[in-house]
């Protein structure tokens, strides 16, 4: 059989060839297994793919749609791919625009995560994630809470008692409203008993939370690790603590310093919701495929991420109850756009 790219085959041809593999799941990891001679290289699944990422070059939407492109070039899944960054209001500007110019497209991914869905559930846009479709979960990821080096907040109580003393001058900053960053801001607010009170100051990366925590805007900063890792090791920014429920790169979790909030982040890939199911397959396998290759285990491990697969059935149920808890998270968080 040639290599050629499974869009270029006849609907016909295609049904031949996975009918010729063997369709498994476990764990929640639905995928197919591509069949091929021992010895052989695995046949590539995309000539040219390309990865839609709702946010500016930099942050950790744009390093993970840059690593799994990376990823699917050297596993050969993919012969090329093109990046194309879509920032603004959460990832909702980038979706409204993927579903406007890709919802048919059987070669274009988009980046997503809990950031979206919070921003989707704040800002009540006219496009929703019911308009797209998942492929698969890829990472979970901690926010971890920072001050200036010299700030006299040393622990997360102490940043609750400035919340309870004067939420107005504890300015928090982090990344889009209704984002994962603005949702454990609002967590911290609710444990000290202020929610209507906090102050939260959006930021549309990382490099800016760190700015205005560096020149005193804002008390605290909450963003991922691998976005306030230089700043850290510089010494300009001190980690009180982490929402993980254990110690994080040690990093002390902010529940077990007393203050009871934990949550976890997550990034993984979705696509157009006119796209074929016989090629949203294709897709996974080709992501599955590219999140096995070393390049993308050595950058989750650089970047101290945490690899969490999920596709099929399971990543659906996941995203369907995300989706359905956010908008009642923002209102009891009394988050505001």
């Amino acid at each position: 059989m040639s290599k050629s790219s499974p869009s270029a085959l006849s609907r016909r041809d295609f049904s031949a060839w996975v009918a010729g593999g063997v369709a498994v799941a476990g764990a929640g990891q639905a995928a197919l297994l591509w069949p091929r001679s021992a010895g052989a290289a695995e046949p590539q699944l995309v000539a040219r793919l390309r990865i839609v990422i709702p946010a500016n070059e930099g942050g950790g939407w744009d390093q993970t749609g840059r690593a799994l492109g990376a990823a699917l070039l050297a596993s050969g899944a993919a012969g090329d791919v093109v990046y194309e960054n879509i920032g603004g209001k959460g990832g909702t500007i980038g979706l409204a625009k993927y579903v406007e110019k890709y919802d048919a497209d059987p070669d274009t991914l988009l980046m997503s995560g809990m950031v979206m869905v919070g921003a989707v559930a704040l800002q009540k846009p006219a496009v929703t994630m019911a308009q797209v479709a998942p492929v698969a979960r890829l990472t979970s990821d901690y926010e971890v809470v920072a001050v200036k080096a010299d700030s006299p907040i040393k622990t997360p109580k102490d940043l609750i008692a400035a919340l309870r003393a004067d939420a107005a001058k504890t300015v928090i900053a982090g990344g889009s409203a209704g984002g994962v960053d603005h949702m454990y801001a609002g967590m911290l607010a609710r444990v000290a008993g202020n929610t209507a009170g906090l102050v939260y100051q959006p930021y549309p990366g990382g490099a800016q939370v760190v700015e205005a925590l560096e020149t005193g805007k804002a008390v605290a900063g909450i963003s991922g690790y691998s976005e306030f890792s230089e700043a850290l090791a510089g010494g300009k920014l001190r980690a009180i603590g982490v929402s993980s429920k254990r110690p994080f790169l040690g990093i002390p979790s902010v529940r077990e310093q007393g203050v009871d909030a934990d949550l976890a982040n997550w990034r993984g890939v979705l696509t157009g919701k006119k796209v074929p199911a016989e090629r949203r397959a294709v897709l996974l396998e080709a992501v599955r495929r590219a999140t096995g290759a070393d390049i993308w285990q050595k950058t989750i491990k650089r970047n101290n991420w945490d690899a969490y697969w999920m596709a099929g059935k399971d990543f659906e149920s996941f995203l369907e109850l995300d989706l359905a808890m956010a908008g009642p998270m923002i209102y009891l968080l009394k988050l505001k756009a």
